[in-house]
């Protein structure tokens, strides 16, 4: 039987090709496994914070002691839009805490974040009935890499690059280039992730507004990944609110509150989105995940999640992110032509080396042989076609391991980028 892959569909070739998100995924892996001894600082993978696990650990003991509680939890079907104390919960919370105004037919729950994007993206984008294609714009990139391999049709993204403002000697911030943003007739969607992963962005409100005034003018969604925002894990150091602008779309998620495991999105739409959604899941997953909703349902009933975010795991990142920051300030040389994105939220710190004269893929495998596992930042640059030579110039690095990781893990990265400028 010929399995080789000249025989598989468009969609086999590109969904079981190589992508930055699998490379990534499977050094992830194989680093957890212990398969290789890796500093970890390539993932997106949370920190354990001793007081949040502390809580977790408390839910699942209060599961575990409810008999009838456990044993919905395991042996029933959740139904394909979520489960329906957990969605009231959730809705009435964002409007007590907010004021945002939704319903639960506003809300839907998927098997993670990562699936809720492959929906909504190939639900608004791609070819349309008239067979014109419709595209996704990415405002500011770099973006999350987990976006770049999911459209099912090519030339399906759209990314602008941003406007660069220097900060001083070795700091900088990406800003959105309204000036050069162009929305076309082809355009669905407007998309962003705030904090924006890889650089830690955090896109203002001011800038928000501005995109969903743009998006109302086309009559089309802006759609906003909260996996690190608000209201949490709220991962977030500088000013920002929570919005629901009309017509837009919010996707929230359960994994960096510590609980990746549990594959828990949620997505916050007008209506006619969220039933298509719910059609979705019960094609391709038939039923969610329930873990996740019932170890957290209760912390929204109390809010008690705003006080986990707000006083355990937003000091942490924080302190977390300083610390980087500060052993890069000591660690590489003050000549080098380095630079470092201003760390507003997220979990990682974006490094770019000027005139870097080996690539981003070739400072990763070099990185790799000594132990270090980063992200190349070239996979952030998609749908932008050209970038400049800034898209091969750029590394992620995951701040959240412990401080002999990271500390460790930075020194290397010093050393390397130096012998690359040295030639050596």
């Amino acid at each position: 039987m010929d399995m080789s892959r000249d025989k598989w569909s468009q969609f086999g070739r590109q969904m079981g090709g190589e992508t930055g998100i699998m490379r990534l995924m499977n050094d992830l892996g194989r680093a957890m496994a212990g398969q290789d001894r890796m500093l970890m600082l390539g993932g997106g993978n949370p920190a354990q914070i001793p007081a949040v696990q502390a809580v977790w650990r408390r839910r699942m003991g209060e599961i575990l002691a409810d008999g009838d509680a456990y044993d919905r939890l395991l042996a029933n079907y959740d139904t394909p839009k979520g489960e329906p104390r957990f969605i009231e919960a959730f809705t009435a919370f964002l409007n007590r805490q907010f004021g945002l105004g939704v319903r639960p037919e506003n809300v839907a729950i998927t098997n993670g974040g990562q699936f809720a994007f492959f929906c909504l993206l190939n639900l608004l984008a791609g070819r349309s009935a008239g067979d014109a294609p419709r595209r996704i714009l990415f405002p500011m990139m770099p973006e999350y890499i987990g976006y770049a391999g999911q459209s099912l049709t090519p030339d399906t993204y759209r990314g602008a690059p941003p406007r660069i403002e220097f900060r001083d000697a070795h700091r900088f911030k990406y800003r959105i280039d309204f000036d050069r943003l162009e929305v076309g007739n082809d355009i669905a969607a407007i998309c962003l992730s705030r904090p924006t992963n890889p650089t830690g962005n955090v896109v203002t409100d001011d800038e928000l507004a501005r995109l969903h005034t743009l998006a109302q003018a086309h009559g089309i969604p802006l759609l906003i990944d909260n996996a690190y925002g608000l209201p949490f894990p709220g991962i977030v150091f500088a000013d920002a609110r929570l919005t629901w602008p009309a017509g837009s779309v919010l996707v929230f998620s359960l994994s960096k509150l510590g609980l990746p495991g549990t594959r828990t999105g949620i997505v916050v739409a007008p209506e006619p989105i969220i039933e298509a959604l719910v059609a979705m899941n019960s094609v391709i997953s038939l039923a969610n995940g329930n873990v996740g909703q019932a170890l957290v349902r209760p912390l929204l009933e109390d809010d008690d999640i705003l006080r986990l975010s707000r006083t355990a795991i937003r000091p942490f990142y924080e302190a977390k992110a300083q610390q980087a920051l500060a052993w890069v300030g000591e660690f590489f040389n003050d000549g080098l032509d380095y630079h470092v994105h201003c760390c507003e939220g997220a979990l990682f710190l974006w490094l770019w080396f000027r005139g870097l004269p080996i690539s981003d893929v070739e400072l990763y495998e070099r990185l790799k042989r000594r132990g270090v596992l980063v992200v190349p930042g070239s996979y952030f640059f998609f749908g932008t076609g050209d970038a400049g030579p800034q898209q091969h110039e750029c590394i992620r690095v995951n701040y959240t391991q412990s401080e002999a990781t990271v500390r460790e893990g930075l020194v290397i990265i010093a050393e390397e980028v130096e012998r690359a400028y040295r030639g050596t």
